[in-house]
């Protein structure tokens, strides 16, 4: 076995984080998360669960406790991390494959391969045909398609994704979920999702972990145990109801004094 296999992706011992002199948004958080794991975060607004990805990336600095990522800090494994926030941060006056190759061009990739690079991520996300267009011309879902295919151009080892679907329709939503586990199952990243959706967490993750607030801890975890591939048929069975419903009312929980 290889060694690095025996390494976590991410270890969170012991995190607490203040901003100034505010209320505590995160207390005593412990966490680990497997490579290739996909992890789905949720809870209340105001649990800290946007903190938790900051301070992954090394965005954020804990006031106590440690972080790290493939054993490194989090500082040092910014090279290893791609981050896809709710708004999917395009450049206007750069294309759809301008904006995917971004990261690239920063990187100082030599031209020929940057385009072999680009074109293989247009083909993947689907994008081939809108190139050329420009990010007022497309549709939400299409944005975020292009805000993805950008963090994947790096060759992420971990993909944070904060709320990257809340702004779009149900229907859009649910495929760009589905894209989601393809695009992890052909490049085995590991994932950090947060939602505030529990349907979606349950469709996308392997575990999910609920938060509390006031300060922000982790109040349950849940292991989800369903076939993969998971398909747009999964929604309709009872066991994604189960586990819906299971985690619906421990984060109901959550809320009561």
């Amino acid at each position: 076995m290889n060694a690095d296999a025996c390494v976590p992706e991410i270890e969170i011992a012991g995190v607490t984080k203040q901003y100034g002199n505010a209320q505590t948004v995160l207390e005593s958080i412990d966490l680990i998360v497997a490579k290739q794991e996909f992890l789905g975060i949720i809870g209340p607004s105001g649990c800290g669960k946007s903190t938790i990805l900051k301070l992954i990336a090394g965005l954020a600095i804990p006031n106590s406790g440690t972080i790290r990522v493939d054993g490194m800090t989090p500082q040092n494994a910014r090279e290893t991390i791609s981050f896809v926030f709710q708004d999917a941060t395009l450049l206007p006056w750069r294309t759809v494959k301008e904006n995917i190759g971004l990261g690239l061009e920063l990187e100082r990739i030599p031209k020929n391969r940057r385009e072999n690079e680009i074109a293989a991520l247009l083909e993947l996300v689907g994008l081939k045909n809108v190139a050329r267009a420009y990010p007022r011309e497309l549709s939400g879902g299409m944005k975020m398609r292009v805000s993805i295919a950008r963090a994947l151009a790096t060759n992420p080892r971990l993909m944070l994704l904060d709320e990257p679907f809340a702004a779009l329709d149900e229907m859009s939503r649910d495929h760009l979920n589905e894209e989601i586990l393809r695009l992890r199952a052909e490049q085995n990243w590991t994932a950090v999702f947060v939602t505030h959706s529990v349907s979606e967490a349950v469709f996308l993750s392997d575990r999910i972990v609920v938060l509390a607030p006031n300060p922000g801890r982790i109040h349950a975890e849940f292991r989800v145990e369903l076939p993969a591939p998971r398909t747009s048929a999964i929604r309709n069975s009872r066991e994604f109801d189960a586990i819906v419903a299971r985690v619906s009312h421990t984060l109901r929980e959550t809320l009561r004094p």
